[in-house]
């Protein structure tokens, strides 16, 4: 049974690695929770202070991703039109079969939106860049929060 909580913990671990990348899965979250999981194993000691620690890093990067990207399109330039396009342009390129389409959408979701609320192209083209810039930020962050929730995980099964 231990090992089915395991692999089972693994799983959302590599989901939540997964999830740095994907706007539908919060990563750090996800992974949080497979430490969670493995709390609950008798065998394996996972103290009470790492799961709350943890906790609100996990917390904490969930909530600050739902602003770096819009600070990025914010800070060079975007107005709401392109967060919103950034935004529609994300959903879409999620379900985009072209490779890169996550990026691609997000780019061209700034870019339309801005364009729409009437801007020129070079201001259209900055807000759209300053979109992309927060997203790879944000996805960075979740993506080295991730990777050290698995490191935890794999100390604490090692161990």
């Amino acid at each position: 049974m231990d090992l089915f909580i395991i692999i089972f913990a693994g799983f959302l671990m590599l989901l939540g690695i997964i999830g740095s990348f994907l706007p539908v899965l919060p990563g750090p979250l996800t992974g949080w929770f497979g430490l969670l999981i493995l709390y609950m194993t008798p065998n394996i000691s996972v103290s009470i202070s790492t799961l709350i620690i943890t906790l609100i890093v996990a917390i904490l990067i969930w909530v600050l991703d739902y602003f770096i990207p819009a600070i990025g399109t914010k800070k060079f330039g975007g107005t709401r039109a392109g967060m919103i396009g950034t935004t529609i342009g994300l959903i879409l390129g999620l379900i985009s079969p072209i490779p890169g389409g996550l990026i691609l959408g997000l780019f061209i979701g700034a870019l339309v939106g801005e364009l729409l609320n009437n801007a020129d192209i070079k201001t259209a083209m900055k807000a759209a860049f300053g979109s992309l810039i927060g997203f790879l930020t944000s996805s960075i962050l979740k993506l080295v929060v991730s990777l050290i929730f698995l490191a935890v995980f794999i100390n604490l099964v090692w161990t």
